[in-house]
């Protein structure tokens, strides 16, 4: 494996070198920089309507999305599982304790196997940010959120987003991200789906099968 890996090395550096070394990135970054910018960047909706926009775009995509304000946090998440019929309920450490109530079993995972977490049947998280304009929902290795592992092997997601954490576009969106740039993330718009399989659309292939939005405005 050395042996390739070393060859690997000297072919990329041979490329490298053939394509003028650090002048060329230079150029290429000069280009990028230069590369006209006049999609739309910035929202022009205001906070409801941004709102609205997000929760139509959830609902396209199969997610259910309910409202909901502070003091009444925990309640709504525990209504919400309720009627999901689930009770044993992965978290990432992080996750407040006022979203938490009694009656259900919340475990924090500390690296669970695929195998332990898919014996629960929710996880619940937070999120960083959700863009209103594609629906997505970003989420990132921190607390609250935790590891992509604990999002993607139960079959059922509940997924918590505050309202000051949603704006309308994708370039806000990642001018958002970058101070957490480095972190682990990942985008998601609605359950997981794939018309891949002889062209009929397949829940739960690559992630939960139901998704739940609650937005605390």
């Amino acid at each position: 494996m050395a042996v390739e890996m070393s060859s690997k090395v000297e072919i990329l550096r041979r490329i490298h070198a053939a394509n003028g070394g650090p002048s060329t990135e230079r150029a290429a970054h000069s280009d990028w920089q230069n590369l006209s910018r006049n999609y739309k960047r910035a929202g022009s909706l205001d906070p409801m309507a941004t709102l609205q926009l997000l929760e139509d775009r959830l609902r396209d995509y199969d997610a259910t999305v309910t409202r909901t304000n502070r003091q009444n946090v925990s309640l709504t998440i525990a209504s919400l599982l309720a009627k999901r019929g689930k009770h044993q309920i992965i978290i990432p450490s992080g996750i407040p304790s006022a979203w938490l109530s009694n009656g259900l079993t919340f475990v924090i995972d500390e690296g669970l196997a695929p195998a332990q977490l898919d014996a629960f049947d929710a996880v619940l998280t937070g999120a960083t940010l959700a863009i209103a304009e594609t629906g997505t929902i970003v989420l990132q290795s921190l607390p609250g959120q935790g590891r992509r592992a604990i999002s993607l092997v139960p079959d059922y997601h509940l997924c918590v987003v505050n309202a000051g954490d949603v704006v309308e576009t994708v370039p806000q969106g990642f001018q958002r991200l970058q101070s957490t740039a480095a972190v682990a993330t990942t985008f998601i718009s609605g359950p997981s789906a794939t018309a891949d399989i002889e062209m009929t659309r397949i829940k739960g292939v690559h992630g939960p099968r139901i998704l739940d939005v609650l937005l605390i405005e």
